[in-house]
């Protein structure tokens, strides 16, 4: 993993790191014994990582999502699954590298995974076009749930995207129709279903891949209808109250656990997930274990009916006057 980019608030940790990195700089080109003053920098670095990870703003959790070395779905293959055998394909169109898929080991369990991929750098940047899926891709994601239906094995999903694409040529291929067929069959399907918000969880391109059995969310990643910019420029005029916008939304995991959207949230290291992937990686393993040991034990007529109940019954209705 690259060196780690600091976000405006994190500015205090990234000194504090410079520090240490300069003292064992010291220490190597002198022979100094360094490893009290360490300790020390390495205790003021946690503390100052818990205080201010502990009390982000909604907007501040938006832009931890958003990190660009946050771990995606591909690093996430690499630290906790097995096997993995990449499937590509819509078998109507093209490949789109904005989802990627196929089959991968869990501890010695085989299960579907399907996750948006964003790039790290321009060019793979343009490879993936920024984690948006076209809607091949969308439909490439449920040939993928189809085979694993075929073969009776969990599906599961990770979310982390800006949105669904929306240009012109996504829009003539059935952008909104794809999008929506994802919805209807995933509700539908006779497997176990699990769903992950790692990054950022927008729109209806992020929901594609995310009506699951159980959805769960990293306690740094969002979810939600729109962006807090976009928000802020339709009900403000105005993307500089994007603050404003993501406290109203409650995009926060915090806030979609209390409303009932989501169903676990996976705690993250001191200092965001972009800060200790291996900690991430471990976290995120050990629930999905456990949702999915879970939702194996159920008979799939219970499993597909608790899904239905849990679905309709989100949401509040108030009749208005």
């Amino acid at each position: 993993m690259a060196t780690v980019a600091h976000l405006d608030f994190e500015r205090a940790i990234a000194e504090v790191e410079e520090q240490m990195q300069s003292l064992r700089g010291m220490a190597r080109e002198r022979g100094l014994d360094v490893t009290s003053e360490l300790r020390s920098l390495e205790r003021k670095l946690q503390g100052l990582k818990q205080d201010t990870f502990r009390n982000l703003s909604p907007i501040e959790r938006v832009q931890v999502a958003r990190h660009p070395r946050r771990p995606y779905t591909l690093d996430y293959v690499e630290m906790i699954f097995s096997d993995w055998v990449e499937l590509h394909g819509d078998r109507m169109y093209r490949d789109d590298a904005s989802i990627v898929g196929g089959w991968a080991r869990l501890e010695g369990q085989t299960v579907m995974l399907i996750g948006h991929q964003k790039g790290r750098d321009m060019k793979d940047n343009l490879t993936r076009n920024f984690g948006m899926p076209h809607p091949e891709g969308y439909r490439k994601a449920l040939r993928l749930m189809k085979l694993a239906e075929k073969f009776g094995r969990p599906v599961v999903t990770m979310i982390d995207t800006m949105g669904a694409y929306p240009g012109l040529g996504a829009e003539e291929r059935g952008q909104a129709e794809a999008i929506a067929r994802n919805l209807r069959e995933m509700a539908a399907l006779k497997v176990p279903t699990v769903a992950v918000v790692i990054g950022e969880g927008g729109s209806g391109g992020a929901l594609a891949i995310g009506v699951a059995d159980r959805v769960l969310m990293l306690e740094n990643s969002i979810y939600a209808v729109i962006s807090a910019e976009g928000c802020a420029a339709i009900l403000w005029k105005d993307a500089s109250h994007r603050d404003k916008a993501a406290r109203a939304m409650r995009i926060t995991a915090e806030d979609l656990l209390e409303l009932k959207v989501i169903d676990d949230v996976i705690l993250e290291p001191a200092g965001g997930a972009h800060s200790d992937w291996e900690a991430t990686g471990a976290a995120l393993k050990a629930a999905l274990q456990k949702h999915l040991g879970e939702l194996g034990a159920m008979e799939i007529d219970a499993l597909r009916q608790t899904r239905l109940e849990k679905y309709l019954g989100m949401g509040e209705w108030r009749s208005g006057k």
